[in-house]
């Protein structure tokens, strides 16, 4: 079997799916992309079209390898990605091949299901008790929210206290009904997040998310003196070497590696056991598309350290597409009681509605994520 074809298509909301064709028949599909720079990984695929085709696309380990050695400047966010995309569509045609699941390739599933959450507020979240006893009404058992608007370095007490209030709110409104994750977004720097960490520890949350930048993970060490919440990282590391230090600190508890930015399903798997040698849990990364979870859902399926599973459907930034979609069966994704049954389809599990991909790729997406500044005007995190 060769590869004989790359497609790439730029779909609303913010996504780009790629399709990679076999002269058997055989075709695979990856979701390569970085929020905002969807041009960026397009060029980097396109880029490595020119060794991939007429490969033998059953040869996943060593295409990543030269993939990832071969240049002299290796990794960062839209290479990866790149890489993770093709890892994804290379284990979708193997799977098609051999008749199974990824994860039946991988050893096998170690559950019979897998916990997910959703997301509720949005970018500057406001009506949160609403939008919680929706979730808990459609049957979720865990929702995720922002934390907070943009925050400078030192920064007032009332920015922390509506983080509280929001939260209370949820409480008030359901108590322990609801796990609650809060996501800091990076956007906190390191002396506020000390502070919120702290105040949100009344609540037992889940975990708090990414409560400073990967590049200040140094901070966490502090973090974690302040809280007895659960640390959670990494959506913004791009390797096993990056996570490397992560887990020799000795400080985070979970972390969330995307398959669409971290190396795809080959190198996810890879930090995952580096994750349970350390005793850590892992809680992938997905705000993305329906190629992106399946990928993630292959993985949880063969992971014993994977407890819980993020998903877009209906999250505040799918404007002009949702989860559902793009694919031909929209019950792979029916959520029971805030599970999800494990995906036993070829593959990824995930069939493509071709046909809708094309006519939403004549309508391309441009989405770049906002520029936030402070109240003096310096620029913020988003």
């Amino acid at each position: 079997m060769k590869i004989t074809a790359m497609r790439l298509y730029k779909v609303p909301p913010r996504w780009l799916f790629l399709k990679v064709e076999t002269d058997e028949g055989i075709a695979g599909w990856g979701e390569p992309v970085v929020e905002g720079r969807a041009d960026t990984v397009r060029a980097a695929v396109e880029e490595f079209r020119e060794y991939l085709v007429g490969k033998n696309p059953m040869t996943i380990e060593d295409h990543w390898q030269v993939m990832y050695r071969s240049g002299f400047y290796r990794g960062g966010p839209e290479v990866m990605s790149a890489i993770s995309g093709i890892d994804q569509a290379l284990w979708d045609i193997k799977g098609k091949f051999y008749g199974a699941p990824v994860y039946e390739l991988l050893g096998g599933a170690c559950r019979d299901k897998l916990k997910v959450y959703r997301w509720i507020g949005g970018d500057r979240p406001a009506d949160i008790r609403a939008a919680a006893l929706e979730a808990h009404e459609q049957g979720y058992s865990a929702i995720k929210m922002n934390a907070t608007e943009e925050m400078h370095y030192i920064d007032g007490f009332e920015k922390i206290q509506a983080v509280c209030d929001r939260v209370a709110a949820i409480r008030d409104a359901l108590g322990q009904k609801l796990d609650i994750a809060v996501d800091f977004h990076g956007r906190v720097h390191k002396t506020m997040a000390k502070v919120l960490a702290r105040e949100l520890d009344q609540f037992r949350l889940m975990f708090i998310e990414e409560p400073v930048l990967p590049q200040n993970n140094e901070a966490l060490r502090e973090i974690a003196r302040h809280t007895a919440v659960p640390i959670a990282t990494g959506e913004r590391m791009f390797s096993r070497w990056e996570f490397k230090n992560l887990f020799e600190d000795g400080y985070i508890d979970i972390i969330q590696p995307d398959l669409s930015h971290a190396g795809g399903i080959s190198e996810c798997k890879k930090i995952a056991a580096m994750a349970e040698a350390y005793d850590v849990a892992i809680a992938p990364h997905c705000p993305l598309g329906p190629i992106a979870l399946g990928a993630c859902i292959q993985l949880d399926a063969c992971t014993p350290n994977a407890f819980i599973q993020e998903q877009s459907l209906g999250i505040h930034y799918n404007k002009g597409g949702d989860l559902l979609d793009y694919i031909a069966d929209a019950s792979i994704y029916q959520y029971k009681d805030g599970f999800l049954d494990m995906v036993t389809g070829p593959g990824l599990g995930v069939e493509i509605n071709e046909q809708a991909v094309a006519e939403a790729a004549r309508r391309p997406h441009n989405w770049k994520n906002p520029i936030w500044r402070n109240f003096d005007g310096t620029v913020a995190e988003w």
